[in-house]
């Protein structure tokens, strides 16, 4: 069985689906501090900082929540890259 889904890198060998997310937002704001804490209680938080300082969250359609050391501008341009990488080969009838 193979599956065409797309990883994205968010850090350190770190890999997510990237049609599973959501949205990608700075752990900054208080609302963030507080999803984070929420899914940290509810066993939904996923750490893949490797001990490193959250610089972006990630949250996918199964509502986990998973931390990054990669900048929030970074895991975009990644994803967009690769949508459009996914984009072209439609195109071309690959």
């Amino acid at each position: 069985m193979s599956c065409s889904c797309k990883l994205l890198n968010i850090g350190f060998g770190n890999y997510v689906i990237a049609e599973r997310i959501v949205v990608i937002v700075s752990p900054n704001s208080a609302p963030m501090k507080r999803l984070k804490e929420e899914a940290k209680e509810t066993k939904r938080l996923i750490d893949a900082t490797q001990g490193r300082k959250t610089r972006s969250i990630i949250i996918t359609d199964s509502n986990h929540v998973i931390l990054s050391a990669i900048q929030t501008e970074t895991i975009a341009q990644r994803l967009v890259s690769d949508t459009l990488e996914k984009v072209e080969k439609e195109e071309k009838g690959d």
